[in-house]
């Protein structure tokens, strides 16, 4: 059965970005670093039939779970990030992107001798050439392990948000899902996942599930049929299978899907008026479903939330956050202040 995602009236969207405005949110997750080196090609190289790129440009940019936690402070929200770096430049590079944005660095662990997450992008003219990943993605030693898990575990008893990102890069282990989950639940903290196939049946628990439908397909076999049309309680089979409270499945320009456990599910058709990137609109839904969250809103309500932010998101080029003001424009441009559609307005 399907339930329709009712848009916000004004005033309950601006109580709610209130509410949201300094709602303490533990990030946890891989934390990466993304490099860009952009420049221009005009010739191959004499050595290899590859082009040669003159540099004219380097940017950084937070990734992972940093981008997550950027997008969380973006909402007006407050992010507590743990994770793991290197000792090295690019561990040094993230914390001076997190202090650029006034996040707090002390609960990541540095872990001498393990490098940095780090993917660098060459750039010529508008294309990338090619994408170099430094990386380690075995499982920490067990005392980082130790360290880690304990700095959540003291974050946990005063958040009112708890968000898992996983990318597979050997931070998270079933034992830290676990602890991590339990304790979030034990003092009512709702719990957000971005999963990958490594731990995707681990987070038993999670107030929301945030895969993709590639990522989930994977993990539950091509066998599952997941057309809502073709199976109706397909979805929900899924929700039971995970164990989870409510499955939000990402679906690029054909907007997400949620699924309840309690039944029923809801398909939300993107809000985006044109597509720039889609890179990072991933992270800034998981940022303002957990935020809106912990500031009391409804499931439906934050879905609702976030897809107009991915709307705004996916809008700009490269990774980027989206502002309180920013979706509350993009509202009223769309529905007046009772959620009544706006004839003409549009994302």
């Amino acid at each position: 059965m399907s339930h329709p995602i009712v848009p916000l009236a004004r005033d309950r969207l601006l109580d709610l970005i209130e509410r949201m405005r300094g709602r303490r949110i533990v990030v946890l997750g891989d934390v990466m670093l993304d490099r860009y080196l952009l420049g221009d090609t005009e010739r191959l190289s004499p050595e290899a039939p590859v082009p040669v790129v003159i540099v004219r440009e380097h940017r950084t940019a937070l990734g992972g779970a940093a981008n997550v936690a950027a997008n969380v402070a973006a909402t007006g929200a407050l992010p507590l990030l743990g994770g793991v770096v290197g000792d090295d430049q690019h561990g040094a590079a993230i914390r001076t992107e997190l202090a650029a944005r006034e996040i707090d660095d002390r609960h990541l662990v540095q872990v001498a001798g393990r490098p940095t997450t780090t993917k660098t992008r060459v750039v010529a003219r508008g294309q990338q050439v090619v994408r170099i990943d430094e990386e380690v993605v075995t499982a920490l030693e067990p005392a980082d392990a130790r360290t880690l898990r304990e700095r959540i575990q003291s974050l946990l008893p005063e958040a009112d948000g708890l968000v898992i990102e996983d990318y597979n890069k050997g931070v998270l282990d079933a034992e830290l899902i676990g602890a991590s989950i339990a304790l979030a639940r034990q003092h009512a903290v709702p719990v957000v996942v971005d999963p990958k196939f490594r731990h995707f049946f681990d987070y038993r628990g999670a107030t929301v599930f945030k895969p993709n439908r590639r990522e989930l397909e994977a993990a539950l076999g091509a066998s599952v049929e997941l057309d809502p049309e073709r199976n109706p309680r397909g979805l929900v089979e899924a929700v039971e299978r995970l164990g989870v409270d409510h499955l939000l499945l990402t679906l690029g320009a054909d907007g997400m899907t949620l699924v309840r456990r309690s039944g029923g599910s809801t398909h939300i058709k993107s809000l985006a008026r044109e597509v720039y990137d889609v890179s990072g609109a991933g992270d800034t839904v998981t940022a303002w479903v957990a935020t809106a969250l912990a500031a009391g809103g409804s499931i439906d309500e934050a879905a609702y939330l976030a897809n107009v932010a991915a709307g705004i998101e996916v809008g700009k080029a490269g990774v980027a956050t989206v502002s309180p003001d920013e979706v509350v424009r993009a509202h009223e441009d769309r529905y007046d202040r009772l959620g009544r559609f706006r004839r003409g307005g549009a994302i």
